[in-house]
């Protein structure tokens, strides 16, 4: 049995139905306990994947996006900005520049990495291939570190071409 507790608001948006096609896809029966907590049972193994999924739709990532993690080449990375920044307005601040003006410094790096990226709280976290976020994190520690957007860009821009590169290379 695994216990995962989520923010309260997604903890809410899991209605009946819901976690009833969950438990179909994950072969698990999945609970709603106490204080925000899931309550997940299978075996060890649907267990895990599902403890997966739920735990990046708590973070705020869309259940399709989720589901990804079933894939054994997708992985999830988490940053803490509360844990990096005591002060409530530099992690506001933060999470404003990861955002962009309209959502378009998110979509960029999306774009250009092959990652998604979720902000929710306190937290920046990516799902994608070890590949992927390699790429999209170039950007956001420039972007956490206080650099610009532009140097951010061309630093993430450098690695996926690298990685494109690597990867022709590597099949000659």
């Amino acid at each position: 049995m695994e216990q995962i507790s989520i923010p309260q608001k997604r903890f809410e948006t899991m209605d009946r139905a819901f976690i009833k096609k969950l438990e179909e896809e994950l072969k698990c029966k999945i609970a709603k306990g106490e204080d925000n907590e899931i309550i997940i049972e299978g075996e060890a193994y649907d267990e895990y994947n599902a403890r997966a999924v739920i735990e990046a739709f708590g973070r705020g990532f869309e259940i399709r996006i989720a589901r990804k993690l079933l894939d054994e080449d997708y992985f999830m990375k988490s940053i803490s900005l509360k844990e990096l920044f005591k002060n409530r307005d530099q992690v506001r601040r933060i999470k404003a520049r990861l955002i962009g003006k309209e959502g378009k410094t998110k979509i960029y790096i999306e774009s250009v990495s092959g990652s998604d990226i979720a902000v929710y709280g306190s937290r920046i976290s990516l799902i994608g291939t070890i590949q992927e976020i390699e790429i999209a994190m170039a950007a956001v520690q420039v972007l956490i570190n206080g650099g610009t957007h532009k140097k951010a860009y061309r630093l993430m821009e450098n690695e996926r071409r690298k990685s494109k590169e690597g990867v022709y290379n590597a099949g000659i």
